[in-house]
């Protein structure tokens, strides 16, 4: 198993390690509802190292992810991010990633870190045709994602750069605890604001330390991966392997809105079929209507018990007090309001498709 270059850390911390993606990560650190409130009303620090970081750079750099990629980049400015995704050439998806322009030759690519072999190697197919610079630098780079409504006091302490002053979905590069050269992102996958911040693995204890430290008398606390899970899908946010993968399309999954037709791109014309022929299934979003917690894999069933889909995601809310889920189900069942049930343990239990997000 790999270790971040905080794994140290994270043991000293009395943290439960768990493997994912082939790393040795904290799941958890005082438990996943305290965390789980603290980056909702106060801040939380991650330590998701374990993500992929590409550089894609030269002349050919934006015509090679402009042609591998579903989100349009003309749209994008320098000091700007993008989220998209890799479709596979079979109407599935790759992995969904964040492309940052650093300039007009040089993009900064994040990927989940399950798929950073497969999406190297996607990439390398693709750009024998375009002849791009590629450097994986997943190896030597640290990221930090510094989460909720009290992220940019804390994280403020830290920098001269004015983080008021840097939209969503922007990022720039600067100093942040005397460490130089941090890349900035004003990103998250926690839907309640902050930071990610990248930089080499020599800085990331005094950087961990540093922010702890800050954000002690703000109350933030460090957060694992169990917390994240339960953050992301309060906001319905996909989680590759879960809710997308090679056998779902943007469509499919509700991300139309980063499926542009206006270029020329891997897919292009299959997801231009589909979204005039119409989808026959959807990636939704539902409450448990008694009290149950829906599973990954768990059956979706209609009132008359026939199998019309399949669990996603599931948690018990914490903001919330109930079980909620995405799952696919098949046309018409995925409306709003509709009413669906799950299975768990031979028992129907009741559901309804809401809007997303939950919270």
């Amino acid at each position: 198993m790999k270790k971040t270059a905080l794994f140290d850390k994270h043991v000293a911390l009395g943290a439960k390690m768990v493997p994912f993606a082939g790393f040795e990560m904290p799941v958890q650190y005082s438990g996943v509802t305290e965390e789980h409130f603290a980056v909702r009303e106060k801040a939380g620090v991650f330590d998701v190292s374990h993500m992929g970081q590409f550089f894609v750079e030269g002349p050919e750099a934006k015509n090679l992810l402009q042609y591998v990629t579903t989100n349009n980049l003309d749209t994008v400015e320098t000091g700007k991010a993008q989220y998209t995704c890799l479709p596979n050439g079979n109407g599935g998806i790759v992995d969904d990633l964040i492309i940052y322009k650093m300039n007009d030759e040089k993009y900064f690519v994040v990927v989940n870190a399950s798929n950073i072999d497969k999406d190297w190697n996607h990439l390398q197919k693709y750009n024998e045709k375009f002849g791009a610079k590629l450097t994986n630098a997943s190896d030597e780079m640290s990221l930090l994602a510094i989460q909720g409504p009290k992220a940019t006091e804390i994280l403020q302490k830290l920098t001269d750069v004015n983080l008021a002053d840097l939209p969503y979905y922007n990022f720039t590069e600067g100093t942040v605890a005397g460490v130089d050269h941090v890349i900035i992102s004003n990103t998250g996958y926690t839907g309640s604001g902050g930071f990610e911040i990248y930089f080499s693995n020599d800085a990331a204890e005094k950087l961990w330390d540093a922010i702890l430290e800050a954000g002690a008398e703000s109350g933030m606390i460090p957060c694992g991966l169990a917390s994240r899970d339960t953050l992301r899908l309060e906001k319905g946010f996909c989680l590759y392997g879960n809710d997308i993968d090679d056998s779902t399309s943007p469509l499919e999954a509700g991300l139309g809105w980063i499926t542009k037709f206006d270029k020329e791109f891997v897919d292009k014309e299959f997801f231009a079929k589909q979204k005039e022929e119409g989808i026959t299934k959807k990636l939704i979003g539902f409450e448990m209507q008694e009290r149950a917690i829906p599973r990954h894999d768990y059956k979706v069933v209609d009132a008359e018990g026939n199998e019309i889909g399949k669990v996603t995601s599931g948690t018990m809310s914490p903001m919330k007090s109930i079980g909620i889920g995405l799952a696919y189900v098949d046309k018409p069942h995925f409306k709003v309001g509709t009413d669906i049930y799950i299975q768990i343990r031979n028992k129907n239990v009741p559901a309804k498709v809401v809007k997303l997000p939950f919270v």
